[in-house]
């Protein structure tokens, strides 16, 4: 805050970006939020000042999917499910599917079928899609024109990621085999 700027502007934009992502149902663009800032205000600083704001306590600021949203503490989640009702889980093969979307987008049905070594049931696709995870992405200029699929914004907020650049490494996905047990001394 510079020496020419009231002693309550400061507190009105912090107030003012912390109602915005509180009544979003989506993070709310970057850029979005530095629009509303008085000229000469730093959206840094802000959220810097809301994240401190709310250290601790039952909700937190997070970057998630490009935008800023509030999410609840992660230690408090048990407590919640015993109040709030849990989305209903998605199938195996529709997490396999989405493994194989998010790591290999964009992609044909033929490549996920390729990839998984089973041919990917219609019902899979539908509870991605109908859960906002995936989406159509194009065509792929081939014979037939296959459909392409990729991840949507959804995804990376569902996730807790920022980019898709945050997803595990796929080798650190894998499960090393267990070697010979250690000798007794």
């Amino acid at each position: 805050m510079n020496d020419t700027e009231p002693p309550s502007a400061r507190p009105h934009a912090e107030r003012l970006i912390e109602a915005v992502i509180f009544a979003s149902r989506d993070p709310v663009p970057m850029r979005t939020l530095a629009t509303l800032l008085p000229e000469g205000e730093d959206l840094d600083a802000v959220l810097a000042s809301l994240r401190a704001r709310h250290e601790g306590g039952g909700i937190e600021l997070v970057e998630a999917g490009q935008g800023m949203m509030f999410r609840t503490a992660p230690d408090l989640a048990p407590a919640l499910r015993r109040v709030v009702e849990i989305p209903r889980r998605l199938p195996r093969a529709a997490m396999e599917t989405l493994a194989v979307i998010a790591y290999h987008q964009p992609v044909t049905r033929a490549e996920i079928e390729e990839i998984r070594g089973v041919s990917l049931s219609q019902s899979a696709l539908d509870a991605l899609l109908e859960a906002d995870l995936v989406t159509p992405a194009g065509h792929r200029e081939a014979p037939g024109r296959p459909a392409l699929w990729a991840t949507t914004p959804h995804f990376l907020v569902q996730f807790g990621l920022k980019s898709l650049r945050d997803l595990p490494k796929r080798s650190d996905l894998l499960v090393e085999p267990a070697g010979p047990a250690p000798a007794d001394p």
